[in-house]
């Protein structure tokens, strides 16, 4: 398909710069399986799920990725001190990160970039762009500790663009049960989440469930080709233990309604799964998932509103139907939703 197929006008003030307060009292709207549409809030979900329904979510936890770091100048033909902006997206070993660096034309191999007196990193590789790979002089926890105190949340760009990270951010961008510390990005349906909203759909029965998938940076990056097929995912590392998945291919024989939490806990998922089974495991996935694709677990999706002519706007598109997400957004825009990873969420059923 083309890419041009998916986009739609969006105003810059339907892109919300701060999530509701509290959580749970964004807007929802879903979308039926045969494309109606009726508006909520994400509170209540308790009404519109039912006992048995299981509810997966991507209990990743975003890193401070975002850090300021110094390149000395060099002894011969330098231009002094230079400041270097540095976005960590991948981890690649317990003491190695690829990032995007600004200005990247000032690193060559070699050169050492210093975050603090304790905190340094070598570049290791450059590519022609702005992605450089960084080894560090510290390692695992120790590694850990100091991007966490050192970083900034890494907000999107859309809303960069218009304000600065602060510390507000480093509570409102984080899923109040993440837990597994490597995501750049966060798993924003599961920002609305409150504990007393859980605690209510617990009584109900419906249950949750817990995988893995480290959102990367990719996941802002543009479409650049003008065919979906033309198209490469960056991969992200996700983990399913055999628990969870034993309880999930359970529900599912049983009947039950299998929702995913955000797009990421979906492309968990559905990158796992084996004879209609899912599979216990860990690895990494550039699952790129348009129209066409067969959803074998997921019945419905909890996501927030994407950006035109995104992955993501592919993916629900490729779950509820075309025209039905055309139609969806369309009247989200025309009523005020809030859109992207502050926003509002949507609640989509498979399409009949």
């Amino acid at each position: 398909m083309k890419v041009s197929d998916f986009d739609f006008d969006l105003p810059d003030e339907a892109i919300a710069l701060r999530p509701s307060s509290p959580r749970d009292h964004a807007r929802l709207l879903q979308v039926a399986s045969s494309g109606q549409i009726t508006d909520h809030h994400v509170f209540d979900l308790v009404d519109l799920l039912q006992s048995g329904d299981v509810l997966v979510v991507n209990e990743t936890r975003v890193l401070p990725a975002a850090l300021s770091a110094i390149r000395l100048a060099r002894p011969v033909g330098g231009n002094g001190d230079i400041t270097i902006k540095v976005n960590l997206h991948q981890k690649t070993g317990p003491d190695s990160w690829v990032a995007f660096a600004r200005p990247a034309k000032r690193l060559k191999v070699g050169d050492v970039i210093y975050f603090s007196k304790e905190l340094s990193a070598s570049v290791s590789e450059r590519s022609s762009g702005r992605e450089v790979k960084l080894q560090f002089n510290r390692s695992r926890e120790d590694l850990m500790a100091a991007i966490d105190q050192l970083g900034d949340m890494p907000i999107p760009p859309y809303i960069a663009r218009q304000r600065a990270a602060d510390e507000q951010d480093l509570s409102d961008y984080q899923t109040i049960y993440a837990s597994n510390t490597g995501s750049v990005a966060a798993p924003t349906a599961g920002l609305h989440f409150t504990y007393p909203l859980i605690s209510r759909l617990a009584d109900k029965g419906i249950r949750l469930e817990k995988v893995v998938l480290h959102v990367g940076a990719g996941t802002f990056l543009p479409i650049i080709s003008e065919d979906t097929s033309e198209h490469k995912m960056h991969s992200e590392w996700y983990s399913i233990d055999q628990d969870t998945a034993d309880r999930i291919n359970t529900a599912k024989s049983n009947g039950q309604r299998i929702i995913a939490v955000g797009t990421t806990s979906l492309r968990a998922l559905e990158s796992n799964v084996e004879d209609g089974k899912l599979q216990a495991g860990e690895g990494n996935t550039d699952i790129f998932i348009t129209p066409g694709h067969d959803f074998e677990i997921i019945d419905g999706l909890m996501t927030n509103f994407h950006l035109p002519r995104s992955t993501l706007f592919m993916l629900v598109c490729a779950l509820s139907g075309f025209q039905a997400m055309k139609n969806a957004y369309g009247y989200a825009v025309e009523n005020g939703y809030r859109f992207y990873s502050y926003g509002d969420a949507s609640l989509l059923w498979k399409a009949n």
